[in-house]
Order: C-alpha cells, then sequence, then structure tokens
C-alpha cells in the first residue's frame, strides 16, 4: 500500500489518540476501589490497598475486620453522601483483638466537604485514623445515632486502580449513584472517567471501522463491497440517530461498554457513509459511487 494512503494515515492517528486515553484515563481514576457492603460483616483483605465500603445501617452496627500477620500503615475514614437528608452521624470504634483501640466519633467532630472527580460526587468527610500497627485481629464497628444512615467507609491510602477495578468502579457506579446519591447515573457523564470511556470506545469502534473497510476495499473481488461509501443520507440519519440512542440508554441505565461502542460503531457508519453490514451483503444505496 502506498506510504501517503489517506486511510492508513487515519487509522495511525486514531491508534496515537487511543494510546493517549489509555495512559490519561487511568491516571484521572485515582480513588478508593468501591465496594457495596453486602451484609452486616465484611472481611478487609489487604488493608493498606485504599478501598471504599458503601452501606446503609439497618439498626446494627456494621462490622469490618482486619486480620494482619505483619505491622502495617492503618487508615480508617468515616465518609457520607452530600445529599437532602443526609445525617453526619456516623461514628466507627477501633478494637484490637477485641479491646477498644480507637474511636472515631461522628457525632462530635467538624465535618468537611470533600469533591471527588473519579464519581463526580460531593461528600461529608468525617473523623479518621492513621498510624502504623502492630499485627493483631482489628475489627471496625460502624454505627450511627439514627441508625440509618448511609455511609462510605475508607480504609487504606495506597492506590492500586488496576484496569480490572477500572471495570469494578464501571460497573457499581450506575448502582451507586441511584442508590447512594440519589441521582441518575447520566451524571457520571461529567466524570473523567465517563466522558473518556465514551471518547475512547468511540475511537476504538472508528479504529474497527476504519481496519474493517480497508480490508474490505484490499482485498475484496467485488467492486460493491470494495466501495468507500455505500449509504445514502436516509441511511446515514437513521444510523445516527441508532448511534444517540444506544448512547443515552447506555449511560442512564448500566454505562454497559458493548453498547456505548456499538453506539461509537453506528455514529462511525453515519459520519463516513458507509455500513459494515452493507459491505458484506453487496449492497449500496448511496447515489455517489
Amino acid at each position: 500500500m502506498h506510504p501517503n494512503n489517506p486511510m492508513l494515515a487515519n487509522i495511525k492517528k486514531t491508534l496515537f489518540v487511543v494510546l493517549l486515553l489509555i495512559v490519561v484515563i487511568p491516571r484521572s481514576a485515582s480513588a478508593h476501589e468501591p465496594r457495596i457492603v453486602a451484609n452486616h460483616e465484611t472481611v478487609v483483605s489487604d488493608p493498606e490497598i485504599s478501598k471504599a465500603y458503601y452501606g446503609q445501617l439497618t439498626g446494627v452496627p456494621d462490622v469490618f475486620t482486619i486480620v494482619a500477620t505483619t505491622t502495617f500503615d492503618l487508615y480508617v475514614n468515616v465518609l457520607v453522601p452530600d445529599i437532602a437528608g443526609q445525617e453526619k452521624d456516623i461514628s466507627a470504634s477501633i478494637l484490637k483483638d477485641g479491646k477498644p483501640f480507637a474511636v472515631l466519633d461522628g457525632s462530635h467532630f467538624t465535618w468537611t466537604t470533600m469533591f471527588e472527580p473519579f464519581g463526580y460526587d460531593t461528600y461529608w468527610t468525617g473523623p479518621e485514623y492513621r498510624a502504623t500497627v502492630d499485627a493483631g485481629t482489628y475489627t471496625i464497628q460502624v454505627t450511627s445515632a439514627t441508625s440509618d444512615s448511609k455511609y462510605s467507609l475508607a480504609i487504606g491510602e495506597t492506590e492500586n486502580f488496576d484496569f480490572k477495578e477500572i471495570m469494578n468502579a464501571l460497573t457499581l457506579v450506575p448502582q451507586l449513584k441511584r442508590t447512594f446519591f440519589d441521582e441518575s447515573p447520566i451524571s457520571f457523564i461529567l466524570s473523567p472517567f465517563g466522558w473518556g470511556l465514551i471518547l475512547t470506545l468511540y475511537v476504538v469502534a472508528g479504529i474497527v471501522g476504519l481496519v474493517y473497510r480497508l480490508i474490505l476495499r484490499k482485498f475484496t473481488k467485488s467492486k460493491v463491497r470494495g466501495l468507500g461509501k455505500n449509504i445514502g443520507v436516509k441511511d446515514r440519519l437513521m444510523r445516527l440517530v441508532i448511534g444517540i440512542a444506544l448512547l443515552l440508554f447506555a449511560i442512564a441505565t448500566s454505562w454497559n461498554i458493548l453498547l456505548i461502542f456499538l453506539s461509537g460503531f453506528a455514529v462511525f457508519e453515519a459520519l463516513f457513509s458507509w455500513c459494515g453490514l452493507y459491505a458484506v451483503l453487496g449492497r449500496n444505496t448511496c447515489p455517489v459511487e
């Protein structure tokens, strides 16, 4: 292929953008690994790795257990969502081997607001504990005066937000938006991770489309299948509408990666007047070619 081929140049530029986003987005995702509290007793593994446990009290304390065989850095912080009607009455009692060790009393603490860019949410930050502690069994009991408050318990300060945790966070964010912050998952698009994810998947969809079209144009023996444009104005508008609808549905519900990718591919087809399915079937509705 000629080295100055414009399609090849577009693919190279697109690949560069994707690589740039892959580097930038994880850095913008520096945050606690989210976890939703499933029951009243939780075992905390790797206590130095930063995690945020989201729960709501139901009349009894929520208990978090750390079993440490060596000295480690213990960090605990109590937070609540900045939403209407939320009480700042969460406290956490830390016990070591069953004996009182430290108390984070939220009832007599001056709470401050904190904006978290990863989820694009605002919290009230309560008391915290930070120290290097000896080996032992530590239990953290979360309570509130009203016994029904929402809370987030941050444990650990070492960030370890790898690809697996990013995918886990993406799965949990829509649920947290609804149940913890009382808002629509759509608001996640304001986060660098939210709009960055959409941009990345759209770029990937464009790469897939360009490569697929390049392969067909180079190797197919059918002139129709190798056309650079094979859909007319009506088909382009239809794909644009489908792409926008898929994107809106995805970000309003689950932020499903496949739906966002398909949305990007539909928009790609609309912009380039080219349909991958039509190319396979040898169909052409474009009057230009």
